[in-house]
């Protein structure tokens, strides 16, 4: 599981793309919040947004998750560990006053680029830039 890559993936290449294709610009793996030691894969600091692309094995899609067989106590609490610091992420960014946008893996990349683009457009007319 080592080999498992957790930057770059095809899926956060294909949404940087369509990012990039509708005229946005990021940050890319940065830790926004001072004293919280969870980066994001995708930072649109001017308007406080970042984006997390959560592979469905790893963060228990309910969709896709599968509960392998073989040392399952061990994936169970280690998947689960996982859902609760993304819960405890969302919540102290949140405090912090950033708006947290999760993109699952499964989900096609251009949907996933217009819910972003959307988002920070929001945030952009709220914060009149």
């Amino acid at each position: 599981m080592s080999k498992q890559k957790s930057r770059n993936t095809q899926t956060e290449i294909l949404l940087r793309r369509a990012l990039h294709a509708l005229g946005l610009r990021y940050r890319l793996h940065r830790r926004p919040v001072k004293g919280v030691r969870r980066e994001a894969d995708l930072v649109f600091p001017s308007v406080k947004v970042a984006v997390f692309v959560d592979g469905c094995f790893w963060h228990g899609c309910p969709q896709h998750a599968t509960w392998p067989r073989n040392n399952a106590e061990f994936w169970r609490a280690k998947i689960e560990g996982n859902r609760s610091r993304d819960v405890d992420t969302d919540a102290r960014f949140a405090e912090a006053g950033w708006l947290v946008v999760r993109v699952w893996e499964h989900e096609p990349p251009q949907r996933a680029a217009l819910h972003v683009h959307e988002v920070v457009m929001q945030r952009r007319v709220a914060r009149g830039l």
